[in-house]
């Protein structure tokens, strides 16, 4: 995941080469394979590459393009280059032609339109000096970051990373007051696409562009799903022969990186297996070595049904397995606790020790299946079942989802299904104020927040913010549920990853969320996606033969995520790198000190780590960010 920067002083105030090389500086952690500058008076670009194609191994970044003059940045992976090289004329060029030069091309052929002739991850930025504009776009699904600080007639900086933007004297750097909240009581992390947790500090949205011109800036949505017709009258063999079709494209896609540098996730889950599994056997076939994996994992005689499940999924044939265990943590500490962007990304370590694990064994590129649940989630199938009158279904759907998955008695499932159905929705946002106002009172409850801080930033709004994005009673129709659903739960967790894998010179990739993977999903019928109770249904189809059945039919899945979390907590008070004095000085005036001493109380009885983890990853983005390092004015 290679890192881009730039800085277009529109007030024609000349870019130092020292900010340029500052801003750089910053982004090397995530592309540490050769770094690229260019600078014309007023306006800098600057490149870091992590060689993940083989084109990457001879593009030269940010590109000039000789007859117009317009230069380009891009972290990029393009999947459809053929399509590209024939539309542009360029087929006689493959094999000198990087991605980043492509997307200039696409640019100099169709302006603005170009991100939507684009199939693959992307963040790109083009000056283009005919027209004095900048020109900035992320791809679908945001597996690419792109952040941005806006100066009105006088700047606009942009960068992989938000803390590249910082180096910059002239970037006010101040706390975002209300990010800091949305950790503190976790529900609201996904409470926008735009804000970080610096103020004046943007995030580019998914499927989004960004123009500049000394005029102004204008971000505009370039895409977004949509549904697409149901696919015909086709058998489920059919639909599931459909499905791999796409998905074994979007997989292979992804394998186009130097030979022995790409490897995959393997949880234990169907998603991150399903993955793998066909990784491996297009690896096969082309004679190339075993795949790569990595399993956060406790060990065999523990009882622990997802460790079972990895197991099981690493015992399969043409897979070169990494086990990381709790126990093996102490040694990576001191890379597992700093560097983070984001204090949310401290709650997740065991991501970060699989990209490192993944790091120290060569690998550049990472497969996941994170995006799986939503993209072949069976959202509301049953719902709709109800409203049309096949009550006979939808039971025996209930009931299998109750039988396989269920912690609570069947009645209150089927009055839960029945109450989404039922009732109208005026009523639902009648009630919905009541509700809130309880659920914000749990919330606060649940959390270390300090009430006059929960009260200074407007917990309640904030709240209130969070639940027009995601409604708890929202019951999305048929071809919402099969649309737009998809990208406000993946946008958050899928920066995560990417900021993550960041910090370990890892790129993360997801082929379910290949916009064709997406495309197929979203017209495939409700049966598909759920029968018997059984979600992804298509996925344990196609899968059969090809993963244990362990993994295919495993009952639930305890994430092992939380493990890990609590190991790092304790080793780091074992090494005195944590204190609840530290962390009361710290985190002053952000959490309730009453709070955070019964917290402190409960982990040294070992009765309750979590949230004295979460005041643990705060206090050390706290300290890291405020020695953040500064270009002299």
């Amino acid at each position: 995941m290679s890192g881009i920067c730039g800085l277009f002083n529109i007030n024609n105030a000349p870019v130092a080469e020292a900010e340029l090389r500052a801003m750089t500086a910053m982004l090397e952690q995530r592309g540490p394979d050769g770094t690229g500058l260019w600078r014309e008076e007023q306006v800098g670009v600057g490149h870091t590459l992590l060689a993940t194609t083989p084109e990457s191994l001879f593009e030269r970044q940010p590109f000039r393009h000789s007859e117009s003059g317009c230069v380009i940045a891009a972290d990029v992976r393009l999947d459809n280059r053929d399509e590209l090289l024939d539309a542009l004329e360029l087929s006689e060029r493959s094999d000198s032609v990087g991605d980043a030069e492509l997307i200039l091309h696409s640019y100099l052929k169709w302006s603005d339109e170009c991100p939507n002739r684009l199939l693959g991850d992307f963040a790109f930025a083009i000056y283009d000096p005919r027209h004095r504009k900048l020109f900035c776009a992320r791809d679908q699904f945001g597996m690419r970051p792109l952040y941005y600080h806006h100066a009105p007639g006088r700047r606009f900086v942009f960068a992989s990373d938000a803390r590249a933007i910082l180096v910059l004297p002239q970037v006010p750097y101040q706390i975002n007051a209300g990010r800091v909240a949305d950790f503190l009581v976790q529900h609201l992390e996904w409470i926008d696409y735009m804000s970080t947790f610096y103020e004046e500090v943007f995030r580019l949205p998914p499927g989004h562009q960004a123009t500049v011109t000394p005029t102004g800036l204008k971000v505009s949505e370039y895409w977004k799903p949509e549904p697409g017709p149901e696919l015909g009258l086709m058998s489920d063999d059919d639909h599931a022969q459909g499905f791999l079709e796409v998905f074994t494209a979007a997989v292979n896609s992804r394998l186009r990186a130097p030979q022995g540098t790409v490897g995959s996730m393997l949880s234990g889950g169907m998603d991150s297996g399903s993955v793998a599994a066909v990784a491996k056997e297009i690896l096969d076939a082309r004679g190339d070595e075993a795949l790569q994996t990595f399993s956060a994992v406790r060990r065999r005689d523990t009882d622990c049904a997802e460790s079972r499940a990895i197991y099981a999924a690493a015992a399969m044939p043409s897979i070169s397995p990494t086990l990381i265990l709790p126990d093996s943590l102490e040694a990576a500490m001191p890379k597992l606790t700093s560097g983070f962007e984001e204090p949310f990304d401290g709650e997740f370590m065991i991501l970060k020790a699989v990209y490192l694990a993944a790091h120290d064994q060569g690998q550049r590129v990472l497969f996941d299946g994170g995006g799986g649940d939503v993209v072949l989630g069976e959202g509301s199938y049953v719902v709709r079942l109800i409203r049309e009158g096949q009550f006979r279904l939808a039971m025996a759907e209930i009931a299998g989802e109750n039988r396989n998955w269920s912690e609570v008695s069947l009645a209150r499932d089927l009055f839960r299904y029945a109450r989404a159905a039922i009732v109208p929705e005026p009523l639902k946002k009648m009630l919905r104020p009541l509700r809130e106002r309880g659920s914000v009172q749990a919330l606060l409850n649940e959390s270390l927040i300090s009430r006059d801080f929960a009260q200074n930033i407007d917990i309640e709004d904030r709240c209130a913010q969070y639940e027009l994005m995601f409604p708890s009673d929202w019951t999305p129709d048929y071809a919402v549920e099969r649309s737009g659903a998809i990208r406000p739960n993946v946008t958050g967790g899928r920066e995560r990853y990417a900021r993550i894998a960041a910090t370990a010179a890892v790129e993360a990739c997801d082929p379910f969320l290949d916009k064709r993977v997406v495309d197929y999903c979203t017209r495939l019928p409700g049966r598909s996606r759920m029968k018997n109770g059984w979600y992804k249904m298509i996925l344990r189809d196609v899968m059969a033969g090809q993963l244990p059945d362990e993994v295919r039919w495993a009952r639930g899945k305890p994430h092992l995520g939380w493990l890990f979390n609590e190991t790092v907590t304790r080793l780091a008070a074992n090494r005195g790198d944590l204190e609840l004095e530290r962390l009361q000085k710290d985190l002053d005036g952000y959490v309730d000190p009453n709070a955070l001493t019964k917290a402190w109380q409960l982990f040294e009885n070992d009765i309750d780590a979590q949230s004295v983890h979460s005041a643990y990853v705060l206090s050390t983005w706290l300290r890291e960010t405020a020695n953040r390092p500064v270009v002299a004015s």
